[in-house]
């Protein structure tokens, strides 16, 4: 083999693999203009949840701003997030917003119809197949994936720094869960000891996803994107056994 084959045998060896992937996403949804009052409430949220907030990743949804936006607006919207450790990646809206995303270097992602639709469904199963429309029109449709529903069984304690996910299916957590760790699911996630750290279920959009847990001591909990804090949590049932789910766009917490 010559030289020259060598050479055109390292130009066809692959650099890089584009690969499908999924990831959770916090969206900061602007309602009005009032970037004093955001500067305070955001600081006042950092405070409660920092690990939360540090290098976090955030798409900013303006689906349901009220108010005209410019790019000094955006601007110093973007500088208030960046200074308390978040990181704007894109924006989700109406067309109309593409100039300003351009101008601001971010990505215009469409209005999510996803969520719109799960919340008007009105049975909790068919919420499960949001992002499946033509199956969801079906009754007998969503029961069947329940059949092959991977679940995810963790039978040691997770560490702090840890971050454990289920994707597709409900996760099992038979040991504490340390806080400064990461619960994530696709479905539901119990946990038969103390719950520390953060545990986000349904991260995919699941609306009937819930949290079960024998001792409720959370950094966070998020159930399809909703969440509260440990200082909201400390509030109603701390430290006690729990299930925690979504009831329209607030988490409702219930004693087991």
């Amino acid at each position: 083999m010559t030289s020259d084959s060598n050479l055109d045998l390292l130009d066809n060896d692959p650099v890089f693999h584009l690969k499908g992937g999924m990831l959770t996403m916090t969206v900061v949804e602007l309602v009005r203009q009032a970037p004093e009052r955001f500067a305070i409430q955001l600081a006042e949220k950092v405070e409660q949840a920092p690990n939360f907030f540090q290098d976090t990743p955030v798409l900013i949804s303006l689906e349901k701003l009220d108010d005209h936006l410019d790019i000094a607006g955006l601007i110093a919207l973007l500088r208030i997030c960046r200074d308390h450790g978040l990181l704007p990646v894109a924006l989700r809206g109406a067309e109309d917003f593409r100039p300003l995303a351009q101008q601001a270097s971010l990505v215009l992602l469409p209005p999510g119809r996803g969520r719109e639709k799960v919340l008007e469904a009105p049975e909790p199963e068919a919420q499960a197949v949001a992002q499946q429309p033509a199956a969801a029109q079906k009754p007998a449709e969503p029961t069947q994936p329940a059949q092959s529903t991977p679940t995810r069984v963790i039978t040691q304690p997770v560490r702090s720094g840890q971050q454990v996910y289920a994707p597709g299916g409900d996760l099992i957590v038979l040991a504490p869960v340390s806080a400064g760790s990461e619960l994530l699911a696709d479905g539901h996630i119990h946990v038969y000891g103390p719950l520390r750290g953060r545990a986000l279920a349904g991260v995919r959009g699941d609306t009937s996803a819930r949290i079960f847990c024998q001792s409720l001591e959370a950094e966070l909990v998020s159930v399809a994107g909703q969440y509260k804090v440990a200082e909201d949590l400390r509030r109603q049932q701390w430290k006690e056994a729990v299930q925690i789910s979504l009831e329209g766009d607030s988490l409702k917490i219930a004693a087991l």
